[in-house]
């Protein structure tokens, strides 16, 4: 018999209330030290905002030019509405009510279940919420109040049969976000405020009230034990990266070029931090690992081993779903051909004006289309991006042991009508074929520089220049 996924009711974290965190251990997101003290409350955020900011121009000027701004940037609007909109009115919903039962969670899945994997199908779109936590300092791992801690990682991956996609939203952990009781903060502190709840909660509503169907936490412990019994993963070090904390115990030593990394060294390369671009580039090598695990989890010598991981993984986990939704998500994955994995970064930018210079501010200008992709919504007033192909920032990267080909690239990009072409550093990597990455998520424009080209494959990720709209990774069948 076909076990079939039903549909998942798309309103059930849209409620009025959330559920506060009862774990007195919860430990507290780590906040820039500003002059002023901020209102707790949400409904004091335009003054925290000014605040944030550092703006010392009369309260009614500031009011003014906003309006004036966000009557211009229909985008920036929006996003100021998703953030200073009060979430809900209270914060005693229960993970019952929102479908989140106790029950659903670490269910071990019977060997019987592995040999008909085949049977369990995905008939709807389903998104779900991973965070990546770091186990709070003296707590037993896996145990619920080591989940209790900031999220270090945070990913919305939308599972989708209709198109046989999977499509992952990489949330940096810097995003600001409005938290109840709290007022303007980063996204980061919402898993150690109230949990999960609290999280999936912020992100929707964030999202203009995308669904989030389930979620799950994985200890970055777990990260370091799956790499491990993987045997390491193999990923491409883009520079050296060195860095030690003698109080925390860090050490980060990785030098440059491909190299398989064992656990500790995975770890280190997904957490490393760049000066300059905040979380961001945390988040770019971060999608660089999810792609080399995707890879060795899918090599034949592997997948016979799923169970017995899946077995070993339970642990480092804390998640909602069913026995039944997991099978079906494996089934899909297993399925899944390599180029519908897309992965994209949530659109934002820095502030030049904030006091804390690594904070993230939402931008939707011209996302409509990549809300409906990788989260399933429609934001009312939101435009597409309507720009031209030859009008997109196309960034030139040589990724070959010939220098000229990067200028070679960039003037047949203007010959062709490009407006906004512009190279960047070497990729120090002899590549053999030209790689178009589509660095925010629109795999249309990706696929229209193809056709120009005539060669390269597409890649829809957000591991090319930040800057850039597509990224064209010179290898040497340039031509």
């Amino acid at each position: 018999m076909v076990k079939q996924i039903q549909g998942f009711q798309q309103n059930r974290l849209i409620k009025e209330k959330v559920q506060k965190s009862s774990n007195p251990k919860a430990i507290k997101e780590p906040r820039a030290n500003f002059a002023r003290e901020f209102p707790s409350s949400s409904g004091s955020l335009p003054s925290q905002l000014y605040y944030r900011l550092g703006l010392t121009m009369p309260r009614w000027l500031f009011w003014i030019l906003t309006i004036a701004v966000g009557l211009t940037l229909s985008g920036l609007l929006v996003s100021t509405l998703a953030l200073w909109t009060p979430l809900w009115s209270g914060t005693d919903k229960t993970e019952e009510e929102l479908g989140w039962a106790q029950n659903d969670r670490k269910q071990p899945i019977p060997g019987e279940l592995w040999r008909n994997i085949s049977q369990y199908k995905l008939t709807q779109p389903m998104n779900i919420l991973v965070l990546g936590i770091e186990p709070v300092p003296g707590s037993v791992d896996g145990s619920p109040e080591s989940f209790a801690a900031p999220s270090d990682t945070m990913l919305l991956v939308r599972f989708n049969p209709g198109d046989k996609t999977v499509r992952v939203l990489s949330i940096p952990r810097d995003t600001m976000i409005v938290i109840p009781e709290k007022g303007l903060t980063k996204v980061a502190a919402a898993n150690a405020d109230g949990g999960s709840v609290l999280a999936a909660r912020v992100v929707s509503r964030t999202l203009n009230n995308a669904p989030i169907h389930r979620y799950i936490r994985i200890s970055t412990s777990g990260l370091q034990e799956l790499v491990d019994r993987l045997g390491g993963v193999e990923v491409f070090v883009p520079r050296p990266m060195v860095y030690k904390d003698s109080t925390s115990g860090l050490n980060i030593n990785l030098v440059s070029g491909w190299q398989t990394l064992n656990g500790e060294q995975a770890l280190n390369f997904a957490r490393f931090r760049e000066q300059g671009t905040g979380d961001l580039g945390r988040v770019q090598r971060q999608q660089s690992l999810l792609v080399a695990l995707r890879e060795r989890l899918l090599s034949p010598s592997v997948v016979p081993k799923l169970p017995q991981l899946t077995q070993i993984m339970g642990k480092y986990l804390d998640t909602n779903l069913k026995v039944e939704e997991m099978m079906a998500l494996v089934n899909f994955s297993l399925n899944l051909e390599q180029d519908k994995l897309q992965m994209t970064m949530l659109p934002g930018i820095f502030s030049r004006l904030s006091r804390d210079p690594d904070s993230y501010w939402l931008d939707l200008t011209g996302k409509a289309q990549l809300l409906d992709d990788y989260v399933g919504v429609t934001v009312a007033g939101l435009n597409t991006d309507k720009r031209s192909l030859t009008s997109l920032k196309i960034a030139v990267q040589n990724a070959t042991n010939k220098p000229e080909l990067a200028k070679n690239a960039i003037a047949y990009f203007k010959q062709q009508g490009f407006s906004q072409v512009y190279g960047v550093d070497d990729w120090l990597d002899d590549r053999s074929s030209t790689k178009i990455i589509v660095q925010k998520g629109n795999l249309a424009a990706g696929e229209q520089i193809q056709q120009v080209l005539g060669f390269g494959t597409v890649e829809v990720s957000a591991t090319g220049d930040l800057q850039s709209d597509i990224t064209i990774r010179i290898g040497n069948d340039w031509r």
